[in-house]
């Protein structure tokens, strides 16, 4: 039989370059290996899939120099579809801010980790721990944590929904900024830069009457600003009586043991501890892909001098 007409090529993505075009292509691959499964090498299905790739193949071989722009949507597709970072309980809905590295992830984080414990803890010979995850409260009540490991939060009147207020006023004057004149921009830029920094009191003033942000989702009115605790609370023990937390950090663990590090040090300062292991934070928005997560890796370094 003659040989089918190629399909149209799959158009690359909006503002496609060098690296958009060479991530049709490795989709196109992986189609086309899907249908010689399903289909036999000589299927008609199969030669058009063959067709679309070369048509791929030849734009991605007649395309200039590579921008060095980074396509982030691209980036975040390879990232999933090779399986180096996944959504967590993806059958079940999943939950933001949570994410299960796969077999390259995995490999990746192995070997950064390693590479970072021989690049400080054995050349700079520190002392490497491993502390619990689960903190009691008084710990972290001395640290400071129970009190002051807070965002400001607001919440939709209506829906619950939650926000994290210095980042919902940041990104309502990113919409200003794209309006405004020069002159008005540089007051806007000086409340963006020091949205983190206001009181409960000076963010309702500016979310309210300043710039009269509603909710985004729904444009509903909101709470007023106020202190969310970033830790996870769990009671220990059967009676409930001890509570709890994961650490928001690796550092408590490290400090609390350093009667016991002194001594293993034979009485001798400076010295310097490590530790690496996870950390969890109970993030009002996750957002960022993983920049901002619930649940992640900390390799941290405390001198004791």
């Amino acid at each position: 039989p003659a040989a089918p007409s190629a399909a149209p090529a799959a158009p690359p993505p909006e503002g496609a370059g060098g690296a958009a075009l060479a991530a049709a292509v490795t989709r196109q691959q992986s189609k086309v290996r899907e249908l010689k499964k399903e289909f036999g090498p000589n299927a008609v299905e199969v030669r058009a899939a063959i067709a679309e790739l070369e048509s791929l193949r030849a734009q991605l071989g007649g395309e200039s120099a590579p921008s060095s722009e980074l396509n982030r949507r691209v980036f975040d597709d390879t990232v999933l579809r090779r399986m180096f970072v996944v959504p967590a309980f993806e059958i079940h809905g999943g939950v933001s801010g949570l994410y299960d590295l796969g077999p390259p992830g995995a490999a990746l984080k192995g070997n950064l980790v390693e590479y970072w414990r021989r690049h400080f803890v054995l050349e700079e010979k520190m002392l490497e721990m491993e502390c619990t995850c689960l903190t009691p409260e008084p710990v972290l009540k001395t640290s400071g944590h129970v009190d002051r490991f807070t965002d400001l939060m607001v919440k939709d009147v209506v829906t619950g929904d939650c926000y994290r207020a210095d980042k919902l006023l940041e990104d309502t004057i990113d919409k200003v900024l794209e309006t405004c004149g020069a002159e008005a921009a540089e007051e806007h830029k000086r409340v963006q830069r020091q949205a983190d920094a206001y009181s409960p009191e000076e963010l309702d003033d500016l979310l309210r009457r300043t710039y009269k942000v509603t909710a985004p989702a729904t444009g509903n009115e909101l709470t007023k600003p106020f202190a969310f605790n970033l830790m996870f609370g769990t009671k220990i023990g059967p009676s409930g009586a001890l509570t709890g937390y994961l650490r928001p950090e690796t550092a408590q663990g490290l400090f609390v043991n350093f009667r016991r590090l002194l001594d293993y040090n034979n009485a001798k300062v400076p010295f310097a501890a490590a530790q690496v292991g996870l950390g969890f934070r109970n993030e009002i928005a996750p957002k960022n892909g993983l920049l901002r997560v619930r649940e992640f890796t900390m390799a941290e370094i405390e001198h004791f001098v």
